[in-house]
This record gives structure tokens, C-alpha cells and sequence, in this order.
């Protein structure tokens, strides 16, 4: 009966801790519907952030050259450099307080550039109600005891869904990453891709001069 006890105990222990995410997931949300900057900056590693998003970008684009028959064997290392330059300025401009909450409102960052697909719904980290966090709850990923990735929106397709990292420090949950949905990285990473071709374009005018 003892034993009984304790493994009961310990259940509920594990079950409690594996909720605690949730706490700070719905803190973000309404840090991002009030566009709380001072919250965003006190409670996310931009650092990873911007690591991440060039790692991202650069990957999408290196998958993209290796497709098109276009581009010879010799010129995919050059473009690799280049995408990475550009992948990193424009995880300067694109990973602030800001454009984190355009981002996780819903799904996109309306601020930039970019079109959203047709028929593509704005949803974002939306919990207007604890009751809004079960669903989060049944999709959430443990990652060993101090990380969490939660899909955003949870119900939505898998090529569409926002992916969020976040790490426990000490005893708070703060945000690590974002892997962007699939739609919005091939969007960022044809963007790119062509900036690089007008480049190269350029380049190679300017020799034949």
C-alpha cells in the first residue's frame, strides 16, 4: 500500500510538472495580445532565436540550390556563403521584441515583406481561456525535463503550424525558439533567393564590362 502511495505521488508530481509549461505558455499569449514588449524581452533568448532562424534559412536555401539544375557544383558553396550573410542580417532586423509578437500573433510576420499563401489562416499563440490550453497541453513535446516544444496553432496542419522551444531556467519557462512554419521559411528562403540571382546577375555584368 506504501508503495502504492508513492507511485501515486509520483504521478501526480510528474503530471504537475509536465502543466507547469502551460503557465508560461498562457503568460505569452497575453504578453503577445497586449504587444507586452517589456514581458517578450525579459522572457526570450534572442540570441537563440537569431541562431536558430539563420540556421533555418540558410538550410532551406541550401536544399533549394541543390534542386535546381541550374546552378553548377562550384557555385552552391559561393550561394551558401552568401545566403548565410544574408540569413544573418536578416535575423538581425526580424528577431526583436516586436516582430516576435507579430510573428506569434498569428503565425506571421505581417511587418515584413512577405505574402502569405492563399487560403493560409491567421492563427497565432491565441488562449483567450485556460480552457484554450488543453489542446496545447495534448500536442506539447517533453524534451527531457527542461524543454518543451508546442506546435501553434495545435490543431492546425503540420506545414502550417508555428513550433516553439521553451527551456526551463531555474523555475521559469522562458523561449528558446521558434521553427518557423514550412510555408513561411520557403517563403523567406525564395525571397532571398532571389535577391542573390539579381546579385549574381549583377556581378556578372559588371565582369563582362
Amino acid at each position: 500500500m506504501r508503495w502504492l502511495t508513492v507511485l501515486l505521488g509520483l504521478a501526480l508530481a510528474w503530471l504537475a510538472f509536465t502543466m507547469s509549461p502551460l503557465w508560461s505558455l498562457y503568460d505569452l499569449a497575453q504578453a503577445v495580445r497586449r504587444h507586452d514588449t517589456a514581458y517578450i524581452e525579459n522572457h526570450v533568448n534572442f540570441r537563440t532565436l537569431r541562431l536558430s532562424l539563420v540556421r533555418q534559412i540558410t538550410a532551406a536555401m541550401r536544399t533549394a540550390s541543390e534542386s535546381d539544375p541550374d546552378i553548377e557544383p562550384r557555385d552552391r558553396q559561393r550561394l551558401g556563403d552568401a545566403a548565410y550573410g544574408l540569413a544573418l542580417a536578416l535575423s538581425e532586423s526580424m528577431i526583436t521584441p516586436e516582430t516576435v509578437i507579430d510573428l506569434l500573433a498569428n503565425g506571421w510576420p505581417d511587418k515584413l515583406d512577405l505574402e502569405r499563401p492563399t487560403g493560409s489562416r491567421p492563427e497565432g499563440l491565441a488562449i483567450h481561456s485556460f480552457g484554450r490550453l488543453l489542446p496545447f497541453y495534448t500536442a506539447m513535446e517533453m524534451r527531457g525535463f527542461r524543454a518543451v516544444v508546442v506546435p501553434i496553432p495545435p490543431e492546425a496542419p503540420r506545414g502550417q503550424r508555428t513550433r516553439i522551444r521553451l527551456r526551463l531556467r531555474g523555475l521559469v519557462w522562458r523561449l528558446v525558439d521558434i521553427e518557423m512554419a514550412d510555408m513561411l521559411r520557403d517563403q523567406i528562403a525564395a525571397k532571398l533567393g532571389k535577391a542573390l540571382a539579381r546579385a549574381k546577375i549583377g556581378a556578372s555584368a559588371g565582369e563582362e564590362r
